[in-house]
């Protein structure tokens, strides 16, 4: 396994993670265990949680799969895992957590709290990575900085990351903490896919600069780089299927955004381009999200072990400059299908 180094950390991990999101909702923990062992056995050291997983978020699950997870952690020597989990940003317009009454915030109280949760649930005395799950946008940035070193100084916490954040954000908090003497942010987790490439406009400069990797997640754009949308009605049992066919708007509003007439105009000819190179369109996508010098690992996902190959043929796959251009070319005809 070629594994790489997060950020200016001492993390080594393995370029792909392993996503545990559907933990207790998609998967049952039979199912789970299956996913996470399959991913073992391949050589993947690194695993992504969150407190307020499993998707969708509810109050009456929230934690389950850290919980699930924790379970599984303690069949293995904890010294051949890096562990990531994440604390829930602060309530916003687009979301309210179902944890600590939605009263969220990245302050010490809620960090603090977050993390003794997170302990307890996994089962274990440190996390490798922890991340703030969204940008608080209230709390100073630089109490937020100084509370999650606090984290860091217990040995509760190895490093640091961030995830949906922004280039503004990732490098004024990293300035704060540089100038401060506090630990910085040594990842960043955003999507990052085929069908959307926003993170190479600003984000990837950042990251370069400053020493700091993407953990780029929904490499196959929750699944519609599959090939699976791409049918005249819309499918049941899948992540933008049940999104389309429930009640919830904020819910159809992310389905929209993820299948719409550009993200599947776009897909098409990913579908074609994997077709001719003798390659799943998941192996194509999860490859070419790897592909990238700033890039430390690509998270994955899977409701079954059996789903997991496609992804994990990655690993032996390099993909030839012919087919990067060819993918290029797609995004210049096409630019942003996801807005």
């Amino acid at each position: 396994m070629d594994y790489r180094y997060v950020g200016k950390s001492g993390l080594r991990v393995s370029p792909i993670c392993m996503g545990t999101m559907g933990f207790g909702t998609w998967s049952d923990k039979k199912a789970s265990f299956e996913i996470l062992g399959k991913a073992y056995d391949r050589g993947i050291n690194f695993y992504d949680t969150a407190e307020v997983y499993p998707v969708p978020p509810t109050a009456e699950l929230v934690g389950v799969t850290e919980e699930i997870f924790g379970e599984w952690i303690q069949t293995k020597n904890r010294d051949s895992l890096i562990i990531a989990t994440k604390v829930a940003g602060a309530a916003s317009g687009w979301f309210v957590p179902p944890i600590r009454q939605g009263l969220t915030a990245i302050d010490r109280h809620h960090l603090e709290t977050a993390v003794e949760g997170s302990l307890r649930r996994l089962r274990v005395d440190y996390i490798d990575l922890y991340q703030v799950h969204w940008p608080d946008t209230v709390v100073p940035i630089d109490e937020s900085m100084a509370a999650l070193d606090r984290l860091v100084q217990t040995g509760k916490v190895r490093y640091l990351g961030t995830s949906n954040e922004n280039a503004y954000g990732l490098t004024k908090a990293n300035t704060i903490s540089d100038y401060a003497g506090l630990a910085r942010f040594q990842s960043i987790q955003n999507n990052f896919s085929l069908i959307n490439t926003r993170f190479l406009d600003e984000l990837a400069n950042v990251c370069r600069r400053e020493q700091v990797s993407l953990l780029a997640y929904s490499p196959i754009g929750g699944g519609v780089l599959s090939g699976k949308y791409s049918q005249d009605e819309m499918p049941r049992n899948c992540r933008f299927g049940d999104y389309y066919y429930d009640d919830n708007p904020r819910q159809k509003a992310m389905g929209k955004r993820f299948v719409n007439e550009k993200t599947l105009a776009a897909t098409a000819k990913f579908l074609e381009i994997a077709k001719q190179a003798e390659m799943s369109p998941v192996t194509l996508a999860t490859a070419w999200s790897m592909n990238f010098d700033f890039v430390a690992s690509t998270i994955i996902g899977a409701r079954s072990a059996d789903q997991l190959d496609e992804s994990l043929a990655a690993l032996d796959i390099t993909l030839s400059d012919d087919i990067m251009k060819r993918c290029d070319e797609v995004h210049k005809q096409n630019p942003y299908p996801m807005g």
